[in-house]
């Protein structure tokens, strides 16, 4: 019962984020994010530091091998989270490709 509330109370999280996603407000912030090049090797090691790989919100509190508590991966609420992981990737391209840095310190 509980863990069916959760869910819906999350699935309308996630549609109340869509609506915010889509919104004509955030537009030109995304176009901005998504015009950025990737041409300074401090700003592409800084940029694949800071955003991360994988959600990091996402949790299972257990107790006794028993889940007490799921927090699904909260990333997606994020307006901006396509164009941030689109990011990572150009600056991890850059880094692999242009300095031929091994990138796996990233993953």
């Amino acid at each position: 019962m509980k863990r069916y509330f959760w869910t819906k109370v999350l699935f309308r999280l996630t549609l109340a984020a869509i609506g915010i996603t889509n919104s004509v407000l955030l537009q030109p912030v995304r176009q901005w994010l998504e015009s950025l090049k990737i041409e300074d090797y401090q700003l592409a090691r800084l940029l694949c530091t800071i955003i991360p790989a994988s959600c990091p919100f996402e949790r299972e509190i257990k107790f006794h091998n028993r889940t007490l508590l799921y927090i699904p991966p909260l990333c997606k609420l994020n307006p901006f989270y396509e164009q941030l992981v689109e990011l990572r990737f150009k600056a991890l391209t850059y880094l692999a490709d242009e300095l031929g840095e091994d990138v796996t310190l990233y993953c």
